[in-house]
Parts: C-alpha cells; structure tokens; sequence
C-alpha cells in the first residue's frame, strides 16, 4: 500500500515564505538618522553593485575600479566609502549574483507541474543567469584573493536548497541530515558545469540544461528510492510502506 504525503510545492512554498520572513526580521524598526543612514547606505550599495555589474559585463572579468567608478558616476573615494576594498566590493557582487539565482529558482519551486519538470526548467534557468553576465561568472571564479568572494553566494542558494530538501525529508518522515551535504555538492556542480559550458561552448544552453537536469533527477530520484520514496505517474512523491 502507499501513504500520500505531501507535494514539494507545499514545501517550497513554506521554504519561500521562510527566506522573505527572515529577510523581513533582520530590518530593525528602531527610528532616528542611524537607521535612515543605513538604509541610505544599503541603498546606494546595491546601485553600486548594479554598476560594477554593468562594468564587468562591457570591459570584461578584468574590469578596473577605476571603470566601475566610471560606470558608477563617483569617484574612487565615494566607491570606497561603501566598500572597506576590492574584495569586499567582489564579495558584495557575488551575493547579488547568488540573490538572482535564488530568485530564478524559487518560482521554479513554487510551480505546480512534476518534480522532474521543476529540476529540469531550475537547470536551465541557472544557466541562463550564468550567460547573461558571464565576465562576472569568471571575476567570481578567477578573483585571486584569499577571500572567496562567491562563499557568501553559495552559502545562501546551498541554504535555500538544503532547506527545501531538509523539509521534504522531514515531510516524508526520513532522516534530513543529508540535506546540507547535498545542496552544497548540487551548488558544486552547478558551478562546475557552469564554468566548462561558458568557456567551451561546445554544446548549446538546452542541451547543457537537459544533461544537467538529467543528472541532479537521477540522484534525486536514487537517494529517493534507498528511503522507499517513488514518484508516481503525476510526479507526486510517495512514500511506499510495507
């Protein structure tokens, strides 16, 4: 016999109504000109980082501060104002690009067709992110610093899956602990992949994506199967009891 249980939508649903909470909970509500001044700081930060972004993408991963100042409108004493240096600036652009990702995928998520649909258009939505701004993949990739300027980004999207699957697990009533080490491996090869397909090109953006989504559904659907987990014919995930 199978005992229903509840559709990933549900979960990515709580998942995605988690991250704007959170972000939600970490805006004081304290008034006066401090906490007008960090909104103004965090405001023009972000429209830096737009500009360093529009840098990157018109001179290349080896963009200078001084054409991110250009872009920007300021000088280089009003850039470093809002940057402590250049890492923290690249870091400041690795969390952007981490935040359009997220925000590509969580409407994936959300989606009501089979699961397997949803890993396959997420595939394709990533790699379609990645080659709208490929200088600044490779800046965050290729940046020499002791710093990782991308650990930011990938602690943030590896969070966002890891507690998608985790509350899955939970759902299922299986163990979740291997939620964690399974997002950060699927954000490991999401970079990888990533990185060979924008350098190659040997292959076009779909058939990358199907190939991708092919591999991440067969570990899924593996992992899945060892718990006594199956997918029915609507793409429902199933827990299958004896």
């Amino acid at each position: 016999m199978t005992r229903r249980v509840k559709d990933v939508t549900d979960t990515a649903k709580r998942v995605g109504s988690g991250v704007r909470d959170g972000v939600k909970d970490l805006v004081s509500p304290e008034d006066g000109r401090a906490s007008r001044w960090e909104e103004h700081r965090e405001a023009r930060r972000a429209e830096l980082v737009e500009a360093a972004v529009a840098a990157i993408d018109e001179h290349g991963a080896g963009a200078s501060i001084a054409q991110v100042s250009a872009s920007a409108g300021v000088s280089r004493p009003v850039l470093y104002r809002y940057f402590a240096d250049k890492d923290d600036l690249y870091r400041a652009v690795g969390a952007w690009g981490a935040q359009q990702v997220i925000d590509g995928l969580l409407p994936v998520l959300l989606a009501d067709t089979p699961i397997r649909e949803r890993v396959e258009q997420g595939c394709d939505v990533y790699l379609r992110l990645i080659a709208a701004h490929p200088h600044v993949f490779f800046l965050l990739v290729e940046h020499p610093t002791t710093d990782d300027p991308l650990a930011d980004g990938k602690e943030m999207v590896a969070a966002t899956i890891a507690r998608t699957l985790g509350d899955v697990l939970r759902d299922l009533g299986l163990d979740a602990a291997g939620a964690e080490p399974w997002a950060h491996g699927l954000v490991g090869l999401g970079l990888s992949t990533g990185e060979w397909w924008l350098r190659r090109r040997t292959m076009s953006r779909a058939a990358v994506s199907r190939y991708l989504g092919s591999f991440v559904w067969h570990a899924f659907e593996g992992i899945a199967a060892e718990h006594g987990v199956v997918v029915d014919r609507r793409g429902k995930l199933r827990l299958v009891a004896e």
